[in-house]
Formats: C-alpha cells, sequence, structure tokens
C-alpha cells in the first residue's frame, strides 16, 4: 500500500467518523448514521469520478472503503462518549478529512492530465462536497456556502501541491506537508475567527 493510498483511506475513516457524530448530535437512528456516514466519505469523491467519467466510481471498485465505513461508524457510536464533546471531535474528523480528500482529488486531477485549475477545482469537490450532501439531507445549510474558512483552505492547500509539484521534491513528501497545510489553515481561520466577507444588508 502507498501513502496515497493509505491517506485516502485514512480520509475516508476521518470522514464517515465526522459523519457519524454529526448524525449522532442530530439524533438520528442507526441506519440514518450510518447514511450520512457513508455520504459524508465517498459523496466528493463520487462526484469527482463521475465528473472526470472514471471508468468505475472508486469506492465500489475497492470493498476495502466500505468496511473502513463500517468501522469508523461502529467506532463513532461505541465510543461516542470517549472521544470528546461531539462539536470537538466532530470539527477535528472533518478537518482531518478536507486536508487528505484534497489532496486526493488535486493529485487524481494530475493523474488524467487536466488544467491546474480544474486539479484545484476536483480537489475542493472531493474534499466539501461530501459534506454538502450530509448538510443538504440533514437540512442545514451546507458550510462550503458560509462565510468560514472551509473550501478556500482546500484552494490553498491545491494550489502550493501543483506549485511544490513542480520542482524535484518526493511526491509522498508533498502529499503530506500540502494536507497538513490545508489542515493549519483550517485550524488557525477557526482559532482567529477568520472569515470570508459576505453581502447581506439588514
Amino acid at each position: 500500500m502507498t501513502i496515497f493510498d493509505f491517506l485516502d483511506l485514512l480520509g475516508t475513516a476521518a470522514f464517515a467518523i465526522s459523519g457519524a457524530l454529526f448524525a449522532i448530535k442530530k439524533r438520528m437512528d442507526t441506519f440514518g448514521v450510518l447514511i450520512i456516514a457513508f455520504v459524508t466519505a465517498v459523496g466528493g469523491g463520487t462526484l469527482r469520478d463521475i465528473l472526470i467519467n472514471a471508468d468505475r466510481i472508486t469506492w465500489m471498485n475497492d470493498l476495502n472503503y466500505i468496511y473502513v465505513i463500517l468501522f469508523s461508524v461502529i467506532f463513532a457510536i461505541i465510543f461516542r462518549k470517549k472521544i470528546g464533546y461531539l462539536s470537538k471531535s466532530l470539527f477535528l474528523f472533518d478537518t482531518i478529512g478536507l486536508g487528505i480528500f484534497t489532496i486526493i482529488g488535486t493529485e487524481i486531477g494530475l493523474q488524467n492530465e487536466f488544467h491546474g485549475v480544474i486539479c484545484v477545482s476536483l480537489g475542493m469537490i472531493t474534499a466539501t462536497f461530501g459534506g454538502v450532501i450530509r448538510d443538504t439531507l440533514s437540512n442545514e445549510i451546507p458550510l462550503i456556502f458560509q462565510k468560514e474558512i472551509y473550501a478556500t483552505a482546500c484552494i490553498i492547500g491545491a494550489t502550493t501541491y501543483l506549485i511544490l509539484n513542480n520542482y524535484q521534491i518526493d511526491r509522498d513528501l508533498i502529499h503530506i506537508l500540502t494536507t497538513i497545510m490545508v489542515i493549519a489553515v483550517r485550524l488557525i481561520a477557526v482559532r482567529f475567527k477568520l472569515q470570508l466577507p459576505t453581502f447581506y444588508s439588514s
């Protein structure tokens, strides 16, 4: 297993736990928890694969994704009271998944020889649209459409990935550094309450 494959499964687990905790917080039943965890984990990747006309949807071609999601849901349910307050745990796992999936999507764009702008877009879609589907199904305004620094963190990380990729730097190192960058930007934005401007007027 390559570092790329490992990060992909790790991101799937992080988003599945995030989705499960979100559903638990919403007091959904077991089936609801499983469905929300599933769409959060693979929704963005599924949309990406459809957009690039992939031969097969990634999770349909590798049952390891299903196993990881099921294990993550069971983990979240069993240890929901031991992994801290739900809101903090939800934020942590969501941020980890955001960082990992941004770079996964960007790398897949490069592998398919798309323009840099498209690669960045695929990174953002992979990282954020599972959450969009999750929020939509839960009757929430998707976080990506609010003023928080969320999709912007993905764009910064993906762009940095493309820049570093032009130099003679180990690919695995680039994966790790840029994933950490996305996570760091997101954490700093929340810590210091950095937000994008809105245009609402009363």
